[in-house]
């Protein structure tokens, strides 16, 4: 494997379905291991997937949405020797199930009606040579699972109206943010597809559970703002402490947009607290460790110190409100929290109150 790192724009963070077909070019990027930062599992899970990307293994890489699956996805194949082929991907969930055939595996000419005059390459083909990115694979349709086990299993792909298969090389990696074996179990997932790109499985931590946050937050200001390094004088204490606390459930995406929204809106060369956006705003600053177990139940204390995601944060709080009978005294005192706090918690997550006129049934 050659040492040379080549590496990936910051632009590929995108909140946006994607499906192009490039070769990632080397000018104005980053190399893998700045994906590290100092987390050292990170550290880990990158060096593993440099020792994965040349071995003819198909990579999975797992992670809640925000986390940077496709980030990654780019910086291995920028690093292994298919660097210079194209890296193709298809996000799984955005494309019709009616097309998606089409999409994946071409077509040949008079195919169908309606179908280009020349025919069209699918994306396995185009990614014959380099790279092939399944984003949220877990979102494929099942009758197309059948179809791609074939092509990976025999390497040759079936273009809709051919005659004959036509041979491809292509690095596999798939993402998702979905647990693939629960799938599985639900008849909604092939187990033998499963295990036939589940090769190796690289895991993306979350923010709220990487130790490097503060440090990535200072990287993220230096990099918008077009600094050498960020330090603290350009972040508030306040400010820096409500963005330590809040739980990120968008993760990494979601930090870029905070952190891009807080350069653009700031006076001066200091982001305040007054310039975080409403969702942190609301997050109340955090009591030292030893007082926690003081003014909150045991369980909720420790539900936060895990970090709750936004599904289970919110099911938590309704789970108050039934067993309570939507009183917001009762509930609060439950959940650990004073009633104002508890009200801007609904807002957040958008919980309506009883007296809504269209607040949802929850059932029990």
């Amino acid at each position: 494997m050659s040492n040379t790192r080549i590496a990936i724009p910051m632009a590929s963070v995108s909140p946006f379905p994607v499906l192009c077909s490039n070769p990632v070019s080397a000018k104005s990027t980053r190399s893998l291991d700045a994906l590290c930062g100092g987390d050292a599992d990170l550290q880990a899970l990158v060096a593993r997937g440099k020792r994965l990307i040349d071995k003819g293994i198909p990579v999975l890489i797992l992670g809640e949405t925000g986390t940077g699956k496709e980030y990654l996805s780019r910086a291995l194949h920028a690093y292994s020797a298919r660097r210079n082929g194209n890296w193709v991907a298809v996000n799984c969930a955005s494309i019709p199930e009616s097309l998606a055939e089409s999409e994946l595996f071409g077509y040949c000419k008079g195919a169908f009606s309606g179908a280009l005059p020349g025919g069209m390459k699918g994306k396995v083909q185009q990614a014959d040579g380099g790279t092939l990115f399944l984003d949220e694979i877990g979102d494929m349709p099942f009758a197309l699972q059948t179809r791609l086990l074939r092509v990976l299993s025999e390497r040759e792909v079936m273009p809709l109206g051919a005659a004959h298969p036509v041979r491809v090389d292509v690095q596999l990696i798939c993402a998702t943010h979905q647990d693939l074996q629960t799938l599985v179990a639900q008849g909604r997932f092939r187990e033998d597809l499963y295990y036939r790109i589940a090769g190796g499985v690289l895991r993306l931590p979350s923010l709220r559970s990487r130790s490097d946050c503060r440090q990535l937050i200072l990287q993220m200001i230096a990099d918008e703002l077009d600094l050498p390094a960020a330090d603290d004088s350009h972040l508030a204490p306040l400010a820096l402490q409500r963005m330590l606390a809040y739980s990120w459930p968008g993760n990494l995406r979601q930090l870029h947009a905070v952190i891009r929204y807080c350069c653009a809106v700031m006076n001066g060369s200091r982001i305040e607290v007054d310039d975080l956006p409403e969702e942190l705003m609301l997050t109340q600053t955090p009591l030292p460790l030893a007082s926690v177990s003081c003014v909150m139940p045991q369980a909720v204390a420790a539900n936060i110190a895990a970090g709750d995601t936004v599904a289970d944060e919110r099911s938590r709080v309704i789970d108050a409100l039934l067993g309570s009978r939507w009183n917001i005294s009762a509930a609060a005192r439950q959940l650990g929290m004073c009633r104002a706090s508890l009200y801007r918690k609904l807002r957040q997550l958008q919980i309506p109150h009883v007296r809504d006129q269209t607040m949802p049934a929850y059932a029990a």
